[in-house]
């Protein structure tokens, strides 16, 4: 969104946005903290704070926990300000630890590093309402609040406080509105409440949601927002809601592609752990995964249970069945696959065959060259319209450093050859199969290495004894 659009959400007033996410998320039941799992390929805590930053908030801090270095390491790229809250006693002493990194004139932004999935659209709105020293909160209707806390209303329907559910009674229980706990409010009004909150209660801590009642007090009002859709503010606070969660944001994902014109043969089967950029008219099968950030060019054809990772993929290639494709940039019209690896490193010109179990690495492969059979091609370049037979490995490591082979342009390598590397095969030689090659060999002429054919009569092959 434009820098103009947000002064138009929030005013004159710079948007500070804090992140919570000091919780220790022991229902993981796992050593990783909660905010670092991850969903589409990217952390929890990443997912928030790209969201903050498509607000073009001025200021985000993230409050992280004790024992949680891990977070902020992992994390270090992100554009934020990392807040320690040591001990941790509540979301409301959290925010409190983010209050000296505010300005004041500042809107003030509470997001929680376990909700993946806010939009940016539901954030400006909630913005906007706090723009006029509202205090804006996002709320929710549902069938089900059991485990929430409750909105509570007066008889003009207006907010009157939270009640939490272990402390609301029946009728209050009754209530389908619920807290979501993500606010919105000026710096001043903020400042003011945080520092009035006290931790007389069971948990001994100081509650975030007890400021509504403040504000009530000081007849600040209170306006709700609800989110466009109920994933939008549903947490993680174990494996199940992460499966969940994950489903719908695959889900998304698959049918923003489908909006923009990309074939999904079953968008329930669809992974997309990164970003994709899709020319016109691509078509891709069932149980495809694509990681980091993958790049399909006009009618490309991915076929089912495909890998691809940090690939460009130019127009009208197919990348046939159970094939995986790794750092790899590919040029148009080629075929790959069926049971093809591509590791980093590879790059194909255009019209190049890469066929079933082919492993290719670190090797350049120029336009019309096929590599069809059961072969291994690593650091190597190879020229144009060479013909690899099956069975050919380029014999690359010698156990401690790895070497180079060159293959000139319309060579023949015959099936069954190993090219002892650093070795270069000029253009339009000839390697007969089975060879064994471990010098250069010069162009236009036949090159082989056999020993002479020889037949044994009588000779018996040995048996077990018994």
């Amino acid at each position: 969104m434009s820098s103009s659009n947000d002064s138009d959400v929030r005013g004159d007033s710079p948007l500070a946005v804090v992140v919570l996410a000091a919780g220790q998320g022991t229902r993981m039941r796992s050593d990783l903290p909660k905010v670092l799992h991850t969903l589409g390929g990217k952390s929890l805590l990443a997912h928030v704070v790209d969201t903050a930053v498509q607000l073009n908030a001025a200021r985000i801090c993230v409050i992280y926990g004790h024992g949680g270095e891990r977070v902020r390491t992992t994390l270090s790229d992100l554009p934020v300000v990392w807040v320690k809250q040591n001990p941790q006693i509540g979301t409301g002493h959290a925010v409190a630890q983010a209050l000296p990194h505010f300005q004041r004139g500042d809107i003030a932004l509470v997001l929680y590093g376990d909700v993946p999935l806010i939009q940016p659209d539901t954030l400006r709105t909630l913005v906007a309402a706090a723009a006029s020293h509202t205090l804006a909160l996002l709320t929710l209707e549902l069938s089900d609040p059991t485990g929430y806390g409750r909105i509570l209303r007066d008889s003009l329907d207006q907010v009157v406080g939270i009640v939490e559910e272990k402390d609301a009674t029946p009728e209050q229980r009754r209530v389908r509105e619920v807290n979501t706990g993500i606010l919105a409010v000026d710096e001043t009004h903020l400042a003011n409440w945080i520092g009035r909150l006290d931790n007389r209660n069971v948990q001994g801590e100081y509650y975030l949601t007890d400021i509504v009642g403040l504000a009530v007090a000081d007849g600040v009002p209170v306006r709700t927002i609800q989110p466009n859709t109920a994933v939008e503010v549903l947490g993680v606070n174990h494996r199940v809601q992460l499966a969940e969660l994950e489903r719908a944001y695959q889900t998304r994902q698959a049918q923003k592609l489908l909006y923009d014109g990309v074939t999904l043969r079953d968008p329930a089967r669809f992974d997309l752990r990164g970003t994709l950029e899709v020319g016109r008219d691509v078509e891709i099968d069932i149980d495809v995964i694509l990681e980091g950030k993958v790049s399909l060019g006009n009618r490309v054809r991915i076929g089912p249970y495909c890998y691809l990772k940090d690939a460009i993929i130019a127009e009208d290639t197919e990348v046939r069945a159970n094939s995986i494709l790794d750092g790899v940039t590919i040029g148009s019209s080629c075929v790959i696959g069926p049971f093809a690896r591509l590791r980093p490193g590879t790059k194909l010109a255009s019209r190049v065959h890469i066929g079933n179990f082919v492993e290719i690495k670190q090797t350049q492969v120029n336009e019309g060259s096929k590599i069809n059979h059961l072969s291994y091609v690593g650091d190597a370049v190879v020229g144009r319209e060479v013909n690899i037979g099956a069975g050919t490995i380029t014999c690359n490591y010698d156990g401690a450093n790895k070497h180079r082979t060159v293959i000139g342009d319309r060579a023949f390598i015959g099936s069954d050859t190993a090219l002892i590397a650093p070795v270069e095969i000029g253009n339009d030689a000839t390697i007969g199969a089975g060879s064994v090659i471990t010098r250069n060999t010069p162009s236009g002429e036949l090159t082989l290495s056999r020993t002479d054919q020889k037949t044994y009569p009588g000779w018996k092959r040995p048996v077990k004894k018994k």
